[in-house]
């Protein structure tokens, strides 16, 4: 048994595991943002209401462990962003603690349960208020020790025109820093940008879609620029990882037609043919985080139980 976590700015979420597929959910307790005592006692306090000693505890994270130093980069988190977390857990909580991106989380879910099944390479990702991804091979996590492969949002690569007819783009800028990013232009937010350039019309992406699918105009330029930018980088990512599937999460995902263009636009130009979908809808929607930490914590109490 396991004692996973999704910690998120507001909420921290726990559950005890048994199998990837028996989690147990505790009630979700508010996240102590800037006090790391009171963010330990949470935990503990979570960990005392397995009524057991779990063999370790395994976390969700919205931010990445930085390879490099071992300390957390969690922004919206500032009590636990520039510790060294795993190390300071461990000490305070006397177990095993294991820490992955959400979106790593994400990926596991999917690779175990999810769409990913039966899948040996598979790269999953996120589609909503910012671009993500992970990378699971052969059952695990590229980023198993920190790290930020599968960040396929990231870096100056998005097209500068784009679209049918073709149209000129400018270089958005990132939060990361860069202009130019996939975030910047393919989340959600990226579509509003892209509508409001393109059309000098302001919506939200959810309107902005639901008018594409509806056979609007102005809609379906910004739709139509919009998988030009995105199914390119994308592309890129299945030639160089060589995965036989793609399952999305995140706001976009909901919309099942927007994800079967994207999945068209991405066959159109890779190399591998295939006569299936490729880019598909998550099948883990609810509480992925949890499920790719438990999944997490589960394979390290396996791999104990194995010695």
């Amino acid at each position: 048994m396991i004692v996973c976590f999704d910690i998120g700015g507001t909420a921290i979420k726990g559950a005890i595991a048994y199998a990837p597929d028996d989690i147990r959910p505790f009630p979700r307790k508010p996240t102590p943002a800037t006090d790391f005592d009171a963010f330990v006692t949470t935990m503990s306090d979570i960990i005392t209401e397995a009524g057991a000693r779990p063999d370790c505890i395994a976390l969700s994270i919205c931010g990445i462990i930085d390879p490099d130093t071992n300390l957390a980069v969690v922004a919206n988190i500032p009590c636990i962003h520039g510790r060294p977390l795993k190390a300071d857990l461990e000490k305070a909580l006397g177990l095993p603690v294991l820490i992955a991106n959400d979106a790593d989380c994400f990926v596991l879910a999917e690779s175990a349960i999810g769409a990913g099944r039966g899948h040996r390479v598979v790269f999953g990702a996120i589609l909503g208020t910012g671009v993500g991804g992970g990378l699971v091979i052969d059952g695990h996590l590229i980023n198993r020790d920190g790290g930020f492969a599968g960040e396929w949002g990231h870096g100056p690569v998005a097209a500068t025109e784009a679209g049918t007819p073709p149209s000129k783009l400018p270089r958005f800028q990132c939060g990361c820093g860069q202009k130019g990013c996939i975030d910047a232009t393919c989340s959600a937010r990226g579509i509003e940008k892209l509508h409001l350039h393109l059309n000098k019309l302001t919506a939200s992406s959810e309107d902005i879609v639901s008018a594409w699918e509806q056979g609007d105009a102005a809609a379906s330029h910004t739709i139509s620029v919009f998988l030009d930018v995105i199914s390119a980088p994308l592309a890129l990512v299945v030639n160089i990882t060589g995965t036989t599937i793609i399952p999305v999460g995140g706001g976009l995902s909901n919309a099942p037609k927007l994800i079967s263009a994207i999945d068209d636009a991405v066959r159109s130009r890779i190399l591998r043919r295939f006569s299936r979908p490729l880019v598909v809808p998550a099948q883990c929607t609810i509480e992925p985080g949890l499920i790719g930490a438990a999944i997490l914590g589960l394979s390290l109490s396996r791999d104990k139980t194995n010695l």
